[in-house]
């Protein structure tokens, strides 16, 4: 599978020459090309995007300050000019902060940390067509590699910088976040109901305006979140009575 990617630079040549370096490389598609973050959020909209090189210097929105607004970013590989902005860019997780003019000795490097940040997610999704017997995910806990199917999972409770995964027979601690956990989850059948919360909608045995129930806990719903909660529940059983 080809990793997707756009390119945002307001300087024509600059997407150039990052253009060429990517076309070099067997697996990966260029699905857009942008000069503005305006252009760039339209991309995200209506493109499944990777891997995203971003200009910091751009009009209207530096790069920085439109990364910042991004929900669920893809990974980035910042390309600019100035390099006092490198903290600020590690600070928002970004793959590498590669200097102009770059070289494709240093772009390849940046490319391959990408390949090893994504080997070493904690969470990965494995399954990705649905939610069905054998859809599973990857975790790890500690310096195990666990693979936990998603039929088996109950709730997912957030613990600051961890989460603990409660399944059928288990509880499992793994260092993410609740946010990123609930960006590899089939929205379809897994919910957020509480800054703390996520739970499986088919483990739902009854709910009411503050609390849903599952087989052997109860789990509070947020007061920010009732509307989607409801929204989403809203009677995917319309035959109750």
């Amino acid at each position: 599978m080809k990793t997707k990617c756009i390119i945002t630079d307001d300087e024509p040549l600059a997407r150039e020459l990052i253009r060429g370096h990517i076309n070099k490389l067997e697996n990966f598609e260029i699905v857009a090309e942008c000069s503005n973050a305006m252009e760039a959020m339209e991309s995200l909209r209506t493109e499944k995007v990777d891997l995203m090189f971003l200009d910091i210097k751009m009009p209207q929105l530096s790069g920085l300050d439109f990364l910042k607004t991004l929900r669920n970013p893809p990974k980035v590989i910042i390309t600019t000019a100035y390099s006092q902005y490198a903290i600020d860019g590690f600070e928002l997780d970004v793959v590498d902060y590669l200097m102009k003019p770059v070289t494709f000795e240093r772009f390849f490097k940046a490319v391959n940390k990408y390949f090893s940040s994504r080997t070493q997610q904690e969470i990965s999704l494995v399954n990705e067509t649905g939610f069905d017997e054998h859809a599973f995910i990857y975790v790890k806990e500690n310096k195990k590699i666990i693979k936990i199917y998603l039929k088996e999972i109950h709730f997912i409770e957030g613990l600051n910088e961890y989460i603990r995964i409660h399944t059928e027979n288990r509880r499992i601690v793994v260092k993410s976040s609740l946010h990123a956990m609930e960006s590899k989850l089939p929205p379809e059948h897994f919910i957020r109901v509480h800054k703390s919360y996520i739970v499986s909608i088919a483990r739902i045995r009854a709910f009411n305006a503050t609390t849903i129930e599952l087989e052997n806990t109860k789990v509070r719903i947020g007061r920010n979140y009732k509307n989607q909660v409801f929204s989403a529940l809203q009677f995917k059983n319309d035959n109750a009575i």
